[in-house]
């Protein structure tokens, strides 16, 4: 990668902080002060030195990176232009990752893996993700261009485009057509059965009172 390429690339990780943090006030405020960008160039290094199989310095590189910033990111990820990791603090970034490009990630994010083979173990990210804080996306699975993924939520399937993704396992609840601008709000089978149950107690519970009653007044 040239000097002009790499500067270009740097360039739209300052560009990703200004536009999606309101409290980025300047480029030297984001070059200067912000772990994500830190995490981000670190990595582009260790990275570099990793493809050319150069042994231990990537990873030494990674771990000062770590213990700097609180984020870790291993040196085999693979990560495109614009990301942007806001706060930072524990977010795990696995060797087999790909991050595509203008991906957002908010603190305690995992890109874990559920494998102890040496192969293709962690997720992949499309463009312009948004990955909410504490989430965890584990496996093996592709996300999806567009999509959200809430905070908190454990998502260990693949999502498709433009899709929102929910709770523990993740689940898909909406998904956007980005021809139309609209949203089309998917059923939920789990929380329409948590309302039945909930609305069949609150049922029982009025009929247990009004026979509660007669006895009541009978004394």
């Amino acid at each position: 990668m040239g000097i002009c390429k790499i500067a270009r690339s740097i360039k739209k990780d300052l560009d990703a902080a200004l536009e999606r943090d309101p409290a980025a006030r300047s480029a030297i405020t984001v070059f200067f002060t912000y772990p994500g960008f830190h995490a981000r160039q670190f990595h582009r290094v260790a990275h570099s030195l990793y493809c050319w199989h150069i042994p231990f310095i990537p990873r030494l590189i990674a771990c000062i990176s770590r213990f700097l910033t609180g984020i870790e990111i291993h040196p085999g990820a693979k990560i495109g232009n614009g990301l942007f990791i806001d706060h930072g603090m524990g977010v795990v970034i696995g060797e087999t990752a790909v991050i595509g490009d203008n991906c957002t990630l908010y603190q305690g994010v995992t890109l874990g893996g559920t494998s102890l083979q040496r192969k293709k173990r962690h997720p992949t990210l499309g463009n312009d993700v948004v990955v909410g804080c504490g989430a965890g996306l584990i496996g093996s699975i592709t996300i999806g261009d567009n999509v959200k993924v809430g905070a908190g939520s454990v998502v260990i399937a693949s999502v498709p485009p433009n899709a929102t993704v929910v709770g523990v396992p993740g689940r898909v609840v909406e998904i956007r057509n980005p021809n139309t601008d609209t949203v089309e709000t998917l059923p939920d089978p789990v929380w329409e059965k948590l309302d039945l149950v909930e609305k069949r107690l609150a049922e029982l519970e009025k009929r247990q009172n009004a026979q509660e009653r007669p006895e009541e007044k009978g004394r």
